[in-house]
């Protein structure tokens, strides 16, 4: 990679994580579990935008802040997930203390989460442990400070002092590590700060867990989704100009892509890379707030502008979902 190369990559920079989406069965459990259990809070409902008769739910922080989103598409027929390779296989959540995994543990005991106890997972504390549709996920232990922008929920039954920050380590299971590799340091300008025979650790920023990668080198048929598996990683990057930027370069480097999609509450590009993993580009947009209330988020089915005109038939589809 060249100067200019760097220079360029530094200027329009990956800034972390920005959402991960998954796959749900029932959209009334999935918010008991992330909103009662985990603490966090919903940020927005509303629908799949590609097909709108599916709810898409988002949790967060407190105002659903990129790098803390967790998406969640219901699609009720949905099958059990066959795990496998080539499958974003773990998702990472930063919590700011050893206290806190040691809280989280009896917390998932009372529960009844299945967890690994307290362990060691990619160089962080950790507690990993599942959700009730079997998604993988982990507490990380964070450097103790929250990224600027993400806020404390206080009307969370959680305390402050223990609550989720954030996103943290996401793992990808894929057939070809090096290709991974390749696209993550050669084309996004990630930096590998570990590597093994079968598993590397990528950071897009440097000594920070909130945009990191870990990749896991495993043979055998690929990942069959289904309710509880991963559907695709966002990564953040500030404004539209970053986002032409990264349209051309995926281009350039042969990927294909439809384009850059304005979903309203941020601006999107997608695209397959080697391994079949599916990546999202998303712009931290206008936020969750730009049709509704802060104070009221996720209090309401919200449609973006071009779907409101649909409204009543798009609820005729849904299953109610508010009491």
């Amino acid at each position: 990679m060249n100067e200019d190369t760097k220079e360029e990559i530094n200027m329009h920079r990956i800034a972390g994580h920005h959402h991960i989406s998954m796959i749900t069965k029932r959209a009334i459990p999935n918010n008991r579990f992330y909103q009662e259990v985990l603490g966090l809070r919903r940020v927005k409902v509303t629908v799949n935008q590609d097909e709108p008769s599916m709810y898409h739910l988002f949790y967060g922080d407190k105002t659903g802040s990129p790098g803390t989103e967790l998406s969640f598409f219901e699609i009720p027929k949905v099958g059990r997930t066959y795990r496998g390779t080539n499958a974003i296989t773990r998702i990472g959540l930063l919590v700011p203390s050893e206290a806190s995994l040691r809280y989280w543990e009896a917390r998932f005991d009372t529960h009844g989460v299945t967890h690994d106890g307290i362990t060691t997972y990619a160089g962080h504390r950790a507690l990993p442990f599942e959700d009730p549709e079997g998604l993988r996920l982990v507490l990380l232990l964070s450097n103790g400070q929250k990224v600027d922008h993400w806020e404390t929920w206080s009307e969370s039954d959680l305390p402050d002092r223990h609550q989720i920050q954030g996103m943290g380590s996401v793992e990808m299971t894929v057939r070809d590590l090096d290709a991974l590799a390749d696209t993550l340091t050669g084309l996004f300008g990630y930096t590998e700060v570990s590597r093994t025979d079968q598993e590397a650790v990528f950071q897009s920023v440097e000594g920070e867990v909130f945009g990191e990668i870990v990749g896991v080198e495993q043979d055998g048929p690929a990942e069959k989704p289904g309710r509880g598996s991963v559907h695709h990683l966002a990564i953040r990057v500030q404004d539209d100009e970053a986002l032409a930027y990264w349209e051309e370069k995926v281009r350039e480097w042969g990927f294909q892509t439809a384009g850059i999609v304005d979903r309203y509450y941020f601006k999107s590009l997608y695209f397959k890379e080697t391994n079949g993993i599916v990546f999202e580009i998303a712009t931290d947009g206008s936020g969750f707030a730009i049709d509704g209330n802060g104070a009221t988020l996720g209090e309401q089915l919200d449609l973006p502008p071009f779907l409101e005109g649909r409204r009543k038939e798009i609820e005729r589809k849904l299953t109610p979902f508010f009491e």
